[in-house]
């Protein structure tokens, strides 16, 4: 009389768990499996630097242009605005590109072409694929962020950019990106890839314009209902960090730095738990 060890158990067909399965690699094994994914990505953005350049720049050096130049041509704007304006839209750069860099290509992963499938087979847990997702948006955001500040220099009067700063400028700009990356994870798990247009809609335009990207936020105290809700903006405090840096101690008082880098890391830990879970919801189906 033989015995067979009793079979391993199997999900049931179209149940695949992404994540429960026991992974045998190392810790540095899976990081090493996480940076050739992230590597995979940035590959394919060099290939396609045209369209990627355009996707990031032309919005910013329009704002620039028109609010910073023209009107400040015109005599429609004060002198030193565009001190305040330029550090905003960088801000706004590295935020709302970091966003639309996850949200909208997640939402057509999970939705037409499926590519998301393959990343889920990787020997990495669920949650490592979504945090390669909002590191690459950042990596755009971060880039398309500096390169906004050459091209601001250039573009506007009466602008300097003190090179002192250019460690913490990195910094702020890199944990904005992060930040605006976990803000696009959830958008991009939570809605229907059908409705995304609309959701973008929705949001982008709100953030932009409730994110003290063109006006420094204590600046709103006579506006106080206004400035109540433009602290509950993320990128509110990625602007006034910016600001910080580039026009302390002659420009307008901003939010202090700490204050700012601790909301800002608590915007990035409650969105990308949320964003977490709803990748993973997304997965399982």
């Amino acid at each position: 009389m033989t015995t067979s060890a009793p079979a391993a158990a199997t999900a049931p067909p179209g149940q695949q768990e992404p994540q429960d399965a026991p992974i045998q690699d190392s810790v540095p094994a899976l990081w090493r499996t996480f940076f050739f994914i992230l590597w995979r990505d940035i590959f394919v953005t060099g290939r396609e630097l045209a369209p990627f350049l355009g996707q990031v720049l032309v919005e910013p050096f329009f704002i620039l242009f028109v609010f910073g130049k023209v009107l400040g041509e015109l005599g429609y704007t004060t002198p030193g605005f565009e001190q305040v304006l330029l550090p905003g839209v960088v801000a706004l750069s590295s935020f709302l590109v970091s966003l639309q860099n996850t949200a909208l290509p997640l939402a057509i992963d999970f939705s037409w072409t499926k590519e998301i499938e393959d990343r889920l087979l990787a020997p990495v847990p669920t949650a490592l694929v979504a945090v390669e997702k909002v590191v690459f948006g950042a990596i755009r955001g971060l880039i398309g962020s500096l390169l906004m500040i050459p091209i601001g220099l250039l573009l506007l009067d009466n602008v300097s950019w003190p090179l002192h700063t250019l460690p913490e400028t990195v910094g702020v700009l890199a944990l904005g990106g992060v930040a605006g990356g976990a803000v696009g994870l959830t958008i991009g798990t939570l809605a229907p890839a059908r409705h995304i247009s609309i959701v973008f809609a929705m949001t982008l335009t709100p953030i932009m314009f409730t994110g003290a990207t063109q006006f420094p936020w204590r600046s709103l105290s006579d506006i106080r209902w206004f400035q109540i809700l433009c602290a509950f903006n993320p990128l509110t405090y990625v602007s006034e960090a910016m600001r910080g840096l580039l026009t302390q101690p002659t420009g307008p008082g901003s939010i202090p730095l700490y204050i700012c880098v601790i909301a800002i890391g608590a915007a990035t830990l409650l969105f990308g738990f949320i964003g977490v879970r709803g990748f993973y919801r997304r997965a399982l189906d």
